[in-house]
């Protein structure tokens, strides 16, 4: 089982979309998809007059902010991503992580500042995500998902990670428009958590890579196997930054 989760600042590029998409559709194996729309979230907040505001890579969302990420994510990214894929010869299906309950979550709770309605997942239903696969139907989910009080925003990088953990899946690979965590314009190739923490506190690494490196964390320690974060031509090839625990 693999799951990848693609960025909303590479899916506003039409050649990366479409790269993408034969990408996964060469693939062997039928994978699931996690996307954001940051860039196009934070747009029309503007338009909406708005000021997009962030803690350590989090968007804080007030009740405003999470209609036009729902708008965003769960309307316009996702389905321009099916169109993509199905395009490129694959079967896809879009949905959110409320659709059948797929992703459970509760208020998250940050140190930082109170972040709104942004959710913290506490389950996944991954039966649902497996029939679709087994009927080689690549899943394509926005992280707008589902808590007691109805529709949160929860970080896609995130999602993809509780996804992976719950499946015990081979790998969760982060696809971004950079080739790896970078430190003097060099690929690091892998990293343990006390690395990380350290390259965070240099500021190595710093804003939305912040929340991506410790999501992959979370995902290896609870489940999936692996964690890797790459570009387009290293989802193709292998490389990048691997995230492992510590020994």
């Amino acid at each position: 089982m693999l799951v990848l989760k693609v960025g909303g600042n590479e899916i506003d590029d039409a050649n990366f979309l479409k790269g993408f998409a034969r990408a996964v559709a060469a693939m062997k194996d039928t994978p699931i998809i996690v996307h954001g729309g940051g860039k196009e979230i934070a747009d029309l907040q503007l338009k909406f007059g708005l000021t997009p505001q962030f803690v350590e890579g989090l968007r804080v969302t007030d009740d405003a902010s999470l209609a036009i990420a729902e708008m965003v994510l769960s309307g316009r990214v996702n389905k321009r991503i099916v169109c993509a894929l199905i395009n490129a010869g694959a079967d896809a299906m879009g949905m959110s992580g409320i659709d059948r309950g797929v992703v459970r979550v509760e208020k998250m709770l940050h140190p930082a500042g109170d972040l709104g309605r942004v959710g913290k997942v506490v389950s996944v239903r991954g039966q649902v995500l497996c029939d679709f696969v087994s009927q080689k139907i690549v899943p394509v989910i926005s992280p707008i998902s589902l808590g007691d009080e109805g529709a949160y925003n929860v970080n896609a990088d995130s999602v993809a990670c509780a996804i992976a953990a719950a499946l015990n899946a081979d790998a969760v690979v982060f696809v971004t428009n950079v080739a790896g965590v970078m430190k003097e314009n060099q690929v690091i190739p892998s990293l343990t958590p006390r690395e990380v923490e350290t390259l965070i506190k240099i500021q190595v690494i710093r804003g939305g890579m912040i929340p991506k490196v410790r999501a992959a964390l979370d995902a290896v320690s609870n489940g999936a196997k692996a964690a890797r974060i790459t570009n387009l031509e290293g989802l193709m090839n292998g490389s990048g930054t691997v995230v492992t625990r510590d020994a």
